[in-house]
């Protein structure tokens, strides 16, 4: 794989960004890790770590990367700090968050598979948390109708939309706020807020972005590829 230029954060300087991306990732296929695979010639890492750099706020970025590919992802985003990943998503935020240090006190954690999330929702997360808030998570309202069904199917009810909201990273926590979540976690998580909503803390959102979309799936990847195109000022 060849390098890319993703430039070292510059700005307010107390915030790190975790990025878990040691999954495989096999909705999305072709056998290469999610987190490595290309979007518009770049893998989505590249993409993820461009845009959490542009954020003034952000000190370091920490990457928890396939343990068979820490070398070249640490070539193609030298900006970063890059360690070992796990066999599940929390042990990569666990270890990526090992490598905090003491004086950052702001914690955000990052899917590499929302590569085109802008610097402004890096922002408004870490500004909130900044403000005092124990776990801030960017949320969209649910605009598709939803329903409930049993296990043959069947509809039981249609749900009231109005509440639901659906979650997107990064999710910004105080540092020590996380580092105790993961302490006490007693079972893999993929929702480090659903982690600190266990220590009896109140989560709460700020406005997420359609451009941080996450990609999973061949569509996702085919969206994402025509935002490119059509917006090219999101590179």
């Amino acid at each position: 794989m060849d390098s890319r230029d993703v430039p070292a954060p510059t700005g307010r300087r107390d915030v790190a960004v975790l990025v878990p991306a040691a999954g495989l990732g096999l909705r999305l296929g072709g056998g290469t890790p999610k987190a490595l695979r290309e979007l518009a010639g770049e893998p989505l890492l590249v993409h993820a770590c461009r845009r959490v750099a542009q954020a003034p706020s952000v000190a370091m970025i920490v990457v928890a990367a396939p343990p068979a590919e820490v070398d070249a992802v640490r070539a193609l985003v030298p900006g970063a700090t890059v360690v070992p990943g796990g066999a599940t998503r929390q042990e990569s935020v666990a270890a990526a968050l090992s490598a905090v240090p003491a004086t950052i006190d702001i914690v955000l954690v990052h899917d590499a598979a929302r590569a085109l999330t802008p610097p402004d929702l890096v922002e408004a997360v870490a500004a909130a948390v900044r403000s005092g808030l124990p776990a801030v998570v960017p949320a969209l309202p649910v605009v598709d109708t939803v329903k409930r069904v049993d296990t043959a199917d069947r509809v039981l009810e249609t749900v009231d939309r109005t509440p639901l909201r659906i979650i997107q990273t990064p999710q910004g926590f105080p540092r020590q706020t996380l580092l105790a979540a993961h302490a006490q976690a007693t079972d893999d998580h993929t929702d480090d807020a659903g982690l600190v909503e266990r220590l009896g803390h109140q989560v709460h959102t700020v406005p997420g972005s359609d451009l941080a979309l996450k990609i999973t799936r061949p569509l996702d990847l085919l969206i994402a590829t025509a935002l490119l195109t059509a917006h090219p000022e999101v590179r």
